[in-house]
């Protein structure tokens, strides 16, 4: 099966997978990646009979569309993610959960339930859509998703929305109906062992605040958070949004968050070696470090850490800081800079920084690179 896919962010962060709800495809999730980008990989995919992936020959079901996802990371080679899925998302989201616990570091269902509907009711919409096409459904549809105050706000937003639900093809989305119509996880999640946030709006008619509270009951080690929203909180709030998952996954404090990016950027084993090396002397510095260069400056959305290690390494090219430069050289790699674009900084850094701290740098990212086995 041809999976669609996008992803994004630096090599050394944990990956963040987003499945989309029925109707719509990975852009609904565009809104909040900026935000996290500082502290995840982002994978985002569109579900079988979505978007651009391939629409095969129907009816689905959750176990299919589940396992699309195992095929998709084991063809990226990623062994474990935190995963995101809103609606059937959510259902295919609880189906990793049950069936394979070892892939998640975290779950995230949004705005779904362990049983969705009746299958009575999935097929007449089914039986409405073969007769008069996405477009006899897609009022009622947008209705559901967004809040008055959306629609007015952003009707934009909301129209790009409706092009997408239209662009549906009709045997992709009514063989994903028959998936969900079908599936029935009220017992199973009760043996989901992963840590679980479980995300709705207060206005969410599908699937309602009452729905959520018993998943939260249900699920061993989960937790709630409701939004003032219907059936896409993400879209509606996407900036709240995100920073629900990053507390979620990352931490709540400034600390917590800095700790989690100064990890992806210099590595587990620097981080765990300063750390050790903490006295009262040194202590209040190295929390400084983590709440404030990491926490606040390498956590903000404007600049991809891609490009952030460039700028430090060509500022402290010219405030001629070797170990510190050292250190960042190693640090760029985790943040997918290559060996010429090194070279480049410290080309440039040679007319703007002079000769002498150039070739100082030059010395210095060599011995990087020898010590670790880089080939320059």
């Amino acid at each position: 099966m041809r999976t669609n896919y996008k992803i994004q962010g630096t090599p050394n962060s944990p990956v963040l997978v987003f499945s989309n709800s029925l109707g719509a495809d990975l852009s609904m999730w565009d809104e909040l990646v900026p935000f996290l980008l500082p502290y995840f990989r982002i994978l985002q995919y569109d579900t079988r009979g979505h978007g651009q992936s391939e629409s095969t020959e129907g009816p689905y079901s959750i176990e299919c569309l589940g396992n699309d996802v195992i095929d998709l990371l084991d063809k990226l080679n990623i062994e474990k993610v935190h995963f995101c899925g809103l609606s059937m998302g959510g259902l295919i989201g609880q189906w990793l959960g049950i069936n394979h616990p070892e892939r998640l570091n975290k779950l995230i269902i949004s705005n779904t339930d362990s049983k969705i509907g009746t299958v009575e009711g999935w097929n007449e919409r089914i039986k409405t859509i073969n007769e008069n096409g996405m477009s006899s459904i897609v009022e009622g549809t947008m209705e559901k998703w967004f809040t008055n105050a959306f629609h007015k706000s952003d009707p934009s937003r909301v129209a790009e929305m409706t092009r997408i639900f239209l662009a549906n093809r009709t045997a992709g989305y009514t063989a994903c109906c028959a998936a969900i119509g079908a599936a029935d996880f009220r017992e199973a999640i009760k043996s989901i062992p992963v840590e679980t946030l479980i995300i709705t709006g207060h206005e969410d008619a599908v699937t309602d605040v009452s729905a959520a509270e018993k998943m939260k009951e249900d699920i061993p080690n989960a937790r709630l958070k409701i939004f003032h929203a219907r059936h896409l909180p993400s879209t509606e709030l996407p900036k709240e949004y995100a920073e629900t998952l990053i507390d979620f996954i990352a931490g709540e404090t400034p600390f917590d968050r800095g700790m989690h990016v100064r990890r992806t950027v210099l590595g587990d084993a620097h981080v765990d070696r300063a750390n050790g090396n903490k006295n009262m002397f040194n202590t209040d510095f190295q929390e400084f470090i983590s709440n404030y260069a990491w926490g606040d400056i390498w956590t903000r959305p404007g600049l991809p850490k891609h490009s952030r290690s460039l700028i430090t390494m060509a500022m402290l090219i010219a405030l001629n800081r070797k170990a510190e430069f050292k250190m960042h050289v190693k640090a760029a790699f985790n943040n997918g800079v290559s060996v010429e674009e090194i070279k480049e900084v410290i080309m440039q850094s040679s007319i703007y920084c002079g000769l002498p701290a150039a070739n100082e740098a030059l010395h210095s990212a060599e011995e990087v690179f020898q010590e670790n086995n880089i080939k320059y």
